[in-house]
């Protein structure tokens, strides 16, 4: 069976961190993509950073966070973490990862962790 659990999540104020992890298993997570996802209230999904299979050599960020969050992957435990600082109120969604072999197509999901920013 495959699954994505993300865990971590929480309530925070303003500048303080947080550190998401998301635990794969029931399919071959180093030939996969991964990415953080994140949907607030009455909002539309929107991408937060991805990182690339098995080497990790390529990482992207969404302009929202970039320099902030920092995205990155264990192979060999099957994990992929989203180090968030600086933290904002308009960084509360719940967030969600993902994994594919593009970064178009994401083929398994995980059910989501609440992070809720306080000002």
């Amino acid at each position: 069976e495959v699954q994505l659990v993300e865990s971590g999540g929480g309530l925070v104020q303003a500048g303080g961190s947080l550190r998401l992890s998301c635990a794969a298993s029931g399919f071959s997570f180093d030939d996969y993509a991964v990415g953080w996802f994140r949907q607030a209230p009455g909002q539309e999904r929107e991408g937060v950073s991805c990182i690339s299979e098995a080497d990790d050599s390529s990482k992207y960020y969404a302009d929202s966070v970039r320099g902030r969050f920092t995205i990155s992957r264990d192979n060999a435990k099957n994990m992929v973490y989203l180090q968030m600082n600086s933290l904002k109120p308009e960084d509360t969604a719940v967030y969600y990862c993902a994994a594919g072999f593009t970064y178009v197509d994401w083929d398994y999901w995980g059910q989501g962790t609440q992070v809720t920013v306080s000002s």
